[in-house]
């Protein structure tokens, strides 16, 4: 049945002049009817700090519901998401469960259009029934606050994935951005933080970690794991942040799946120097500048830096499209997905891929490049509820044999 009624005026294709308009409809079918699932998209940590309310039309951010239905968004994770520095100062915890109270919040404004998903069975029975799903997926582990046991409090809370470290080390794991690779991989903490993931029937998410921490993962854990939102190193060499084809080679071989980021510099090597340098330069700037806050700041300091460097080299739908194609290439079309970042990546979105309206534009390029129907469906969603499957399968089975035991 047919999800969502929707103006045809909100769906028109970011279509370049020529554009075959039977493709663009092809696209725009396969947008509305397949299961599209974006394993990261930041929309709580967004609100904490700007309240709107997204199920309508919304001035600012890259999510909101109107336009997730316009470019046939169906399961959105909303990510849980914690600085580094709060680890610290002790309050992780505390804004983890804030943040999952404000996702439980937009639900209940919308109950009729939107619901929590706490499982792949959910995903597909919601989207019959005309919901949006929203799964929950916890970026940084720092939360746990040390504490195996909280693992299964979120678990029962709705977290279906936890991305073991962020922007810096923690008592899991090393992090890619952090020179500090105080654990080489996982702490002991780390690995029975996996362990009990795979317990529960939780996804063990591999985006943000160091290499070893990334290999270390593999050598524990029991289910299949994701990386909910990364790319390709081999289009950004020297970014830790993205995965080089070993390791792409390595989460295939363990049955799991690289969710593609779209900003800008994790998709090209232009954008991923430009940003650097610009982030290097503003944190001299803003010590000069005490009286502006973090975004203000950010957003002075780069007009400021685009009038003497340029401006931003804006990645394109093609370059993203270049990070699907190389991941198949590798290993095939069953280990790749959605794994936007909106909400998380600033002014950085490619051109073409702005908001979550425009999946349609990706759908029509993937075609143009011929994957057929089949294959795009298993990157729009199909292969990340199958992998969710395969994790919640590998916890039943740990549950069935310790019952036996």
């Amino acid at each position: 049945m047919r999800r969502f009624l929707i103006p045809a005026a909100t769906l028109l294709l970011c279509a370049c002049q020529g554009a075959d308009p039977d493709l663009d409809t092809e696209a725009r079918r396969i947008a509305q009817d397949a299961i599209i699932v974006d394993t990261h998209i930041d929309v709580p940590y967004r609100l904490e700090e700007n309240p709107a309310d997204v199920t309508r039309d919304t001035e600012g951010g890259d999510f909101d519901y109107p336009r997730a239905v316009a470019g046939g968004l169906n399961a959105p994770f909303m990510s849980i998401y914690t600085p580094a520095e709060l680890e610290a100062a002790g309050t992780s915890n505390a804004v983890a469960h804030a943040l999952i109270d404000l996702v439980e919040g937009v639900v209940e404004t919308a109950p009729d259009r939107i619901a929590i998903a706490r499982s792949p069975a959910e995903v597909r029975r919601q989207f019959a029934d005309g919901l949006m799903s929203l799964p929950l997926g916890m970026e940084n582990g720092s939360p746990l606050d040390g504490d195996l046991a909280n693992v299964g409090r979120f678990f029962d809370r709705g977290i279906r994935y936890i991305t073991l470290a962020h922007g810096k080390s923690n008592a899991l794991s090393d992090s890619s951005y952090d020179e500090n690779h105080q654990w080489d991989g996982l702490s002991p903490f780390g690995e029975a933080v996996v362990r009990e993931m795979n317990r529960l029937g939780m996804m063990v998410d591999v985006s943000h970690l160091s290499d070893a921490a990334f290999y270390d993962v593999l050598e524990v854990t029991t289910a299949p794991v994701i990386a909910s939102h990364s790319s390709a190193r081999h289009f950004t060499p020297g970014f830790e942040r993205n995965m080089d084809d070993d390791m792409i080679r390595a989460l295939a071989a363990n049955g799991g799946l690289i969710m593609i980021n779209f900003g800008s510099s994790f998709i090209t090597a232009e954008a991923r120097a430009y940003s650097k340098a610009r982030s290097a330069a503003e944190k001299l700037w803003k010590m000069d500048h005490p009286e502006l806050s973090d975004d203000e700041a950010e957003t002075a300091f780069a007009k400021i830096y685009a009038e003497s460097h340029g401006p931003y080299p804006f990645a394109t739908l093609d370059d993203v499209l270049d990070h699907f194609d190389h991941v198949i290439r590798l290993v095939g079309v069953d280990h790749v997905g959605i794994g936007s970042d909106y909400d998380g990546v600033g002014d950085s979105l490619p051109v073409g891929l702005k908001d979550v309206s425009t999946y349609p534009a990706l759908v029509r390029g993937l075609l143009e490049r011929g994957h057929d129907e089949a294959a795009v469906r298993k990157i729009l969603g199909e292969n990340l509820l199958r992998v969710w499957a395969a994790v919640e399968a590998v916890a039943a089975t740990q549950a069935t044999t310790s019952s036996n035991t």
